[in-house]
């Protein structure tokens, strides 16, 4: 029979986590889904008393922190710089409200979906994720973190217990644009979050790119943004953008679009996230 426990600190939670294997409850708006109509045959651990420890979002040594059991509603809400706007915006396109008001950060990335939206976002302000296990604590890159579908670099014996963002990255101003079939409570086709910061004389002086849903992980565009650099920062950096740029995405078809779709796609909703970035309204795409 399946064993179920809900610690009431983080310590209590590791402990149990070092003694055998446990399917990790937070926010549960992915947990239940995968069910489907199979019985749950796994030992539980149910982290959602741990909020006071785990949730909120504060700055510490350099970098803005994110607690993993943060829910998207907050961030939504947050008091971030510009250039967490793109997290705020992809805030928005987690489903439903009601999901938004469970959903924790953490959770859409341990669940590592190709088309999480809040991987992009992260990936342009150079997140890292923080892992603690007993007696242990370690640092790993976001690109790093998530190695492919459904794949993360967690031990059994680890939970995720923050983002954080260098405030080194958190500069410039940032926009995400999502790919759907329809407007609202969609699974991406494709997204782009980009963020740019300009130098006195308005051109740009870092950019990051990031594309989810169109390879098994989300992609930065490194060359893209190298193209970038020097560029004035105006609407126009939105017709830099070149096929050779999406050579790093690997899509494939499925029942939402076809491969060559998403790189068609993915060059449109690059380039209005750049011209977002910029200084206009990021927006979202219709199919």
């Amino acid at each position: 029979m399946a064993r179920y426990a809900r610690p009431r600190s983080l310590d209590e939670a590791l402990g149990l986590l070092a003694g055998s294997r446990w399917r990790v409850l937070a926010g549960g708006t992915d947990f239940y889904p995968a069910l489907g109509a199979a019985p749950l045959r796994d030992d539980v651990l149910d982290i959602t008393l741990l909020r006071d420890e785990l949730a909120g979002i504060s700055e510490i040594d350099g970098h803005y922190v994110i607690g993993g059991l943060t829910r998207w509603a907050d961030i939504v809400r947050a008091a971030l710089p510009p250039a967490f706007d793109a997290l705020r915006q992809a805030g928005r396109e987690v489903g439903s409200v009601q999901i938004q008001n469970r959903a924790s950060i953490a959770g859409n990335l341990c669940n590592a979906s190709p088309a999480a939206d809040g991987v992009p976002p992260l990936l342009a302000l150079d997140a890292e994720v923080e892992l603690r296990s007993q007696g242990c604590r370690r640092l790993v890159p976001l690109a790093a973190f998530i190695r492919g579908n459904r794949r993360t670099a967690i031990s059994a014996d680890e939970l995720l217990t923050a983002i954080r963002v260098p405030k080194a990255a958190a500069r410039g101003r940032s926009a995400f644009v999502k790919l759907g079939a329809r407007r609202y409570l969609v699974i991406s086709i494709a997204m782009a979050a980009a963020r740019i910061a300009v130098d006195g004389a308005g051109r740009v002086a870092t950019a990051a790119v990031a594309v989810g849903a169109c390879s098994p992980v989300a992609r930065r565009l490194l060359a893209l943004e190298r193209s970038l650099i020097g560029k004035p920062a105006n609407e126009s950096l939105g017709d830099i953008v070149e096929p050779h740029h999406l050579a790093a995405l690997s899509p494939i078809d499925d029942v939402r679009g076809t491969a060559a779709y998403r790189v068609e796609a993915a060059r449109e909703i690059v380039a209005r996230a750049l011209r977002a970035a910029a200084g206009g309204e990021a927006q979202e795409a219709a199919a």
